[in-house]
């Protein structure tokens, strides 16, 4: 077991506030703040509300243990923000969290505790068993080796090579989002958790959390659309 005695992953929400505020208020109705809650990126762009999406969480973490992981969608917000680098943003669904915000390219004004949300997230988070990373690492070397090299960090918020390759070189066990699947991923040495909440268009639209070390799944579907 880990040093934990429970944790809650939680996958990419995507600016789905209403779906993400039915799962909070289930995992706190079930399990209260007694585990530690993992949440794996990705919390805006594309859905309706990226805006109340990062309230909520502020909220839920003023009385529950919370860690928050940094996706792609996050660093690109911020790199945008804090760089002036628009186009990338832009062409991965940045449009529509500056909507949410009543702001423009150029013209964005980040309240400084969404700011400072966004600023501290982190790129990975490990326990004894367990490894959460937003986007993956690669299956090619240990978890250890992809801690050490500079490279493979610069692709923990886009790694998908783990999907799709037989086998890994991992000590423990992976936790991770950013990939779509229809239903969450369970492979050696990996769990993956994001089922496209966003994405009900395309045959997803759910949001998923799961309960470690008991491996127990609690899905949301999609309400916001």
């Amino acid at each position: 077991m880990s040093e934990y005695e429970q944790i809650i992953a939680i996958g990419d929400i995507h600016g789905c506030a209403e779906s993400n505020e039915a799962l909070l208020k289930r995992l706190d109705k079930d399990y209260g703040n007694s585990p530690v809650y993992v949440f794996l990126g990705d919390y805006i762009d594309r859905g309706p509300d990226s805006k109340k999406a990062i309230d909520q969480l502020l909220e839920f973490d003023r009385d529950h243990e919370c860690i928050f992981l940094r996706g792609n969608h996050d660093q690109m917000l911020l790199d945008a923000y804090e760089k002036y680098e628009w186009d990338l943003w832009l062409s991965n669904g940045g449009n529509t969290t500056l909507e949410n915000y009543n702001c423009r390219p150029g013209k964005f004004d980040l309240p400084e505790s969404h700011y400072d949300f966004f600023k501290n997230t982190v790129l990975y988070w490990q326990t004894k068993d367990y490894f959460f990373v937003h986007g993956g690492i690669s299956p090619a070397l240990t978890i250890k080796e992809n801690l050490e090299s500079e490279y493979e960090r610069d692709q923990f918020l886009w790694q998908r090579e783990h999907v799709y390759a037989k086998e890994n070189k991992w000590e423990k066990t992976v936790v991770f989002g950013h990939t779509p699947v229809k239903e969450p991923l369970l492979k050696e040495n990996m769990i993956g958790i994001d089922t496209g909440c966003v994405y009900k268009e395309r045959g997803y639209g759910i949001l998923t959390a799961v309960v470690l070390p008991e491996m127990k799944f609690i899905q949301q579907e999609i309400i916001d659309f």
